[in-house]
């Protein structure tokens, strides 16, 4: 839907148009909570199955003229994020797509550029921006020249194979270097081998063995990913397909810019996709119409003999979508329905049409009325237990897309039109669903959700909440967490808002250091009931423990444990079982001989629920940072010291080191 806004002469104009007229009124800083929306908007022009719309980069040069210190002065819950940017070309096109793409995720970029052909050396040299900005990303962009320019004239594929072996060498080595001494999450690419540089070869025979060394060099990147929690690698081969050239020939012989526009803004929205997980806002829940969604046909007017999804020249368009939808939802997103429709023809089609891919067991809820879909929406959130700023909504009505927009804006919507074959490229254009790693817990995702209901109707059917807890049967286990559980550990501090007392991202390097250091315990929580195991719901991360214990300091508060972050996913809420897991944190203490358990809470938007966990625990507040955080100190002199809910089984192992 087209925002409008009033000009001087009355003009109705478009997002970047209203970009530009803050821009030139400098009042963008001071509008600068407008900007997600904005670009959201420009974000859904053009081909899905192409480029960014090339408006979203003329955006971003508006937005990196921008005074950050201004913006961050207006609205000072805006989240910065720091990228050092380095590589063999020339990449001044870079930071204007990035900008933008990091906005429409209400990220605030700041950029550390690097010189011409730096890479080398700014990965080698710990005192170079790469290391000391405190970046969140380093980008090293490599392009072909890196071989290319190296080889001996005349060259034979003899010599690309040895300079790709030296030069995946040198690469892996300098990995190794900024995991070892760098702060943030190194990001490299895979590297486009061009027409041009294989044509110089005239025979077949030695173009095909280029092709195969080529491809082993960027299977050894992508390899590098797999080997070090801190090193991403972007694949530009499917960006290179959508977009096209990799670059402009006389842009690359004349200003060595090797990649050209629209392949640096595929590649900057790759990178905002990973900004966006790593600072834990990837989505959960995709909520989809059905007619002329799922399906061709409006059912209440169609009958069910009348849609399809397969069959059909329409038909099978919409099958595709299914398929997509479901390969989704195979992997922890979690999928539901909100549509205008009764619900008994509804459920009869997803029961027993002989076209669906999808059936109603794949979906967590399903909604079917004719209530307004924002209010819809807000309770399937309500149901799931989680916000609507975790959910996807696709539909082929501009004007049911619109409401949602306007009534919810932490939905992030996908406008669907009337052309289907476009619906799968349209919902995974932004790739709201994506992760770092998938665990076990997130293929179990649907399933447990599922048995929300049978948790729901014994909790309506019991006469009190201690009842009801009585009969759950919830059990805990509660121990360090063991290393096939760092990924999910990890993955809870970056999505777990709500039960986050201070939201401290961390990603997998983070625990495992943690996990490794000897005056460091990461906990992991895991939960079941009677109808089922939960699995690895949340942690508690505890510093000061060789420290602690009646000796030394820990982190300027005397002796003592320190609870860094206690979290807990919201399936699991207001059950005992954090309640459970801090009496077995502060019972531990004691027993090391601890003289008392430090914890803090930082308040967020989302995290308010939480904010009498310590005190109602026996914690005293202890004072009250800038920035809103409450700090706390449970002294264990005390004779007696909290127990964990009657209700809740609790296995507490907290001294032994799992493997």
């Amino acid at each position: 839907m087209a925002t409008v806004v009033s000009t001087a002469v009355g003009e109705r104009t478009g997002p970047l148009d209203r970009l530009r007229a803050l821009h030139t009124e400098g009042r963008l800083a001071d509008a600068y909570d407008e900007v997600p929306a904005l670009l959201a908007e420009l974000a859904t022009t053009g081909d899905p199955a192409g480029p960014p719309a090339p408006d979203l980069a003329r955006a971003g040069q508006l937005l990196s003229r921008l005074d950050r210190e201004a913006v961050l002065r207006e609205h000072p819950g805006t989240e910065t994020f720091t990228v050092a940017v380095t590589g063999h070309s020339t990449l001044n096109g870079l930071t204007a797509p990035l900008t933008a793409e990091l906005a429409r995720h209400s990220l605030l970029l700041k950029v550390h550029e690097g010189d011409y052909d730096s890479w080398r050396r700014d990965l080698h040299n710990t005192d170079s921006d790469v290391y000391t900005s405190g970046a969140d990303l380093a980008l090293c962009v490599l392009d072909a020249e890196i071989i290319f320019a190296e080889l001996p004239h005349p060259w034979g594929v003899e010599d690309v194979q040895r300079a790709t072996e030296g030069k995946l060498n040198l690469i892996r080595s300098l990995a190794e270097r900024y995991v070892a001494r760098g702060t943030g999450t190194l990001v490299l690419n895979t590297v486009p081998l061009l027409r041009g540089q294989q044509r110089r070869l005239v025979d077949a025979r030695s173009r095909a063995r280029l092709g195969v060394i080529w491809r082993e060099f960027n299977a050894g990147l992508l390899r590098l990913a797999a080997v070090h929690d801190r090193v991403h690698v972007v694949d530009l081969d499917p960006i290179l397909a959508s977009c096209g050239p990799a670059n402009e020939p006389r842009l690359a012989a004349y200003a060595k810019v090797q990649f050209g526009e629209e392949l640096l803004a595929g590649y900057a929205r790759e990178i905002g996709h990973l900004a966006r997980a790593l600072r834990g806002r990837t989505k959960k829940v995709l909520v989809v119409d059905l007619d002329n969604t799922l399906w061709d046909g409006i059912l209440g007017d169609d009958g069910p003999d009348g849609i399809a999804a397969a069959t059909t020249y329409r038909g099978e368009a919409f099958g595709r979508f299914q398929k997509a939808v479901a390969q989704i939802g195979s992997q922890g997103v979690l999928l539901a329905v909100c549509s205008k429709n009764d619900i008994e023809p509804v459920r009869a089609v997803l029961r027993e049409h002989p076209d669906m891919v999808l059936r109603e067991g794949d979906f967590v809820q399903v909604t079917a009325n004719w209530e307004p879909k924002d209010r819809n929406l807000l309770e399937i959130a309500q149901k799931l237990n989680l916000g609507v700023d975790s959910f996807v909504f696709a539909d082929d009505s501009p004007f049911e897309c619109g409401l949602v927009t306007r009534s919810l804006p932490g939905v992030a919507v996908v406008r669907l039109d009337e052309e289907p074959a476009l619906h799968v490229e349209r919902l995974l254009a932004d790739g709201w669903f994506d992760v770092r790693e998938l665990t076990s817990e997130d293929r179990a995702r649907a399933t447990q959700y599922r048995t929300e209901v049978a948790r729901q109707d014994l909790l309506e059917s019991a006469d009190s909440m201690d009842e009801y807890l009585a009969e759950l049967g919830v059990e805990v286990t509660f121990s360090p967490v063991r290393d096939h559980e760092i990924a999910r550990v990890s993955q809870v501090t970056l999505r777990t808002n709500q039960f986050n007392l201070t939201t401290e991202r961390l990603q997998q390097a983070d625990i495992r250091a943690m996990h490794e250091s000897a005056d460091g315990l990461v906990l992991a929580i895991r939960s079941g009931d009677r109808f089922g195991d939960n699995g690895l719901v949340g942690a508690v991360l505890v510093s000061g423990v060789e420290s602690g214990g009646g000796v030394g300091g820990v982190g300027g508060v005397g002796g003592g444990w320190r609870i860094d972050n206690m979290l807990l996913s919201c399936r699991v809420f207001a059950r005992g079982i954090e309640q459970a897991c801090l009496a077995a944190v502060l019972a531990e203490a004691r027993a090391a001989g601890a003289g008392a358990v430090h914890a803090s809470y930082r308040p967020t938007a989302k995290n308010h629920r939480v904010r009498d966990l310590y005190p109602s625990m026996g914690f005293v507040e202890t004072g009250e940072g800038p920035d809103g955080t409450v700090s706390f100190r449970h002294d264990l002199s005390e004779e007696l010291l909290p127990t964990p809910p009657a209700y809740v089984r609790l296995t507490a192992d907290l001294g032994r080191r799992s493997s």
